[in-house]
């Protein structure tokens, strides 16, 4: 079993966000790549707002793609 940390929020975005250019979706989300860059690598965490305004983009929950998902790991 994988332990997920932040690590794990970021996997889940970026693999949501597949082979579509970061810039597209920034754009189509009304946000500068640079924070959609910012928010995939742990470096910000958006507003709730945004975080649904993203789940809906992927069509996902905002469960699905920003809870971290805890476990026993050391």
């Amino acid at each position: 079993m994988r332990c997920r940390t932040m690590s794990g929020v970021r996997t889940k975005l970026i693999e949501a966000r597949g082979d579509k250019p970061r810039s597209l979706v920034a754009r189509e989300l009304g946000i500068t790549p640079q924070a959609l860059g910012m928010i995939e690598r742990g470096q910000r965490t958006p507003r709730f707002s945004l975080m649904q305004k993203i789940a809906d983009y992927y069509g996902k929950s905002v469960d699905e793609l920003f809870r971290e998902e805890h476990s026993t790991c050391p």
